[in-house]
């Protein structure tokens, strides 16, 4: 098996799975890295841990776009994440690859009103503050002429392969069996949520465009809606009955105690007690608006839950 390909996917959740399912549309076959070996349908794979420096040099070596999707633990992220980053800039670097990050809203901290890109990065929670200073080390290294690099800033995840999100395994398990879909905050606020092919599109485009590297995008998603209203379009879809359970911080820190990744919510709680609403205009006038309809994505990531792979 081929393990040498112009595009470097780092990581096998739900965007490298995407981004190489997009890339095989177009005849391209990615590389897909990651520590295990995971495979990937339409990819070749290769093993390496792109947080050790020297690895990444070598697995990144003949790349000439390298994807990262690659991420630690959430847990972990102001630990990891930041060095996992760096590593992989300093080998995309090495080999001249355009590198083209997931990066996400965090950063911003709460805000009144749309987000668009030129808002101020002044988050002050833990993990938002960790996203920022990993922008602000790539665009200097982006700036400083040492890497070329884009990021592609989404909101929560949904779509096939989608776990450990709002809109995640838990929210469409719920949604299934028929029983209430929690939802933090205020069920009645709006809230922006990304289709994971929508992004994966966007990556790629951004890729290949040499005039929109070095700052950040915020892909396409469809028309933001409140909670309420996406819990009851995803049971249209299913066929189920909607019901909906708002969740408050003492219970995201109670259950946290079993399931840390729900502890781990409590700081971002603020994204869901206000609207919560991402602009792409400036992705949509440069690129298109090529946001998947929201009854659409949440059919095809209906059927992926109940096995119809």
């Amino acid at each position: 098996m081929s393990t040498t390909s112009r595009h470097v996917i780092l990581g096998a959740g739900p965007v490298g799975r995407a981004v190489a399912a997009r890339l095989a549309r177009d005849g391209e076959r990615a590389v897909v890295v990651t520590r295990s070996g995971t495979p990937v349908p339409d990819a070749d794979t290769r093993t390496a841990d792109v947080a050790d420096p020297v690895a990444a040099k070598e697995a990144l070596a003949d790349a000439a776009v390298v994807y990262q999707c690659a991420q630690p633990a959430y847990h972990r992220w102001p630990q990891e994440f930041p060095a996992l980053q760096a590593a992989v800039a300093d080998a995309a670097a090495a080999s001249g690859a355009v590198l083209v990050v997931v990066d996400n809203l965090y950063g911003y901290g709460p805000v009144a009103g749309p987000m668009t890109e030129d808002l101020p990065l002044a988050a002050t929670t833990r993990k938002g503050a960790t996203r920022a200073a990993m922008w602000h080390d790539l665009a200097a290294a982006h700036e400083a002429g040492r890497v070329r690099a884009v990021a592609a800033r989404a909101a929560d995840f949904f779509g096939p392969h989608v776990d450990g999100s709002t809109v995640g395994s838990r929210f469409f398990a719920s949604l299934l069996a028929g029983t209430p879909v929690d939802v933090m905050g205020d069920p009645d606020a709006r809230h922006t949520v990304t289709y994971v092919p929508d992004l994966a599109e966007a990556m790629v485009r951004l890729g290949a465009t040499e005039d929109a590297w070095g700052r950040p995008w915020h892909v396409p998603n469809a028309p933001t809606v409140t909670q309420r209203q996406l819990v009851a379009l995803a049971a249209e879809v299913a066929g189920v009955t909607p019901r909906v359970r708002r969740m408050a911080p003492w219970q995201l820190r109670a259950l946290g105690v079993a399931i840390r990744p729900l502890r781990e919510m409590v700081e971002m709680s603020y994204e869901f007690t206000e609207d919560f609403v991402v602009d792409h205009g400036a992705y949509a006038a440069r690129f298109g608006d090529h946001a998947t309809p929201l009854a659409d994505a949440l059919a095809t990531t209906v059927a992926w839950y109940r096995g119809d792979r």
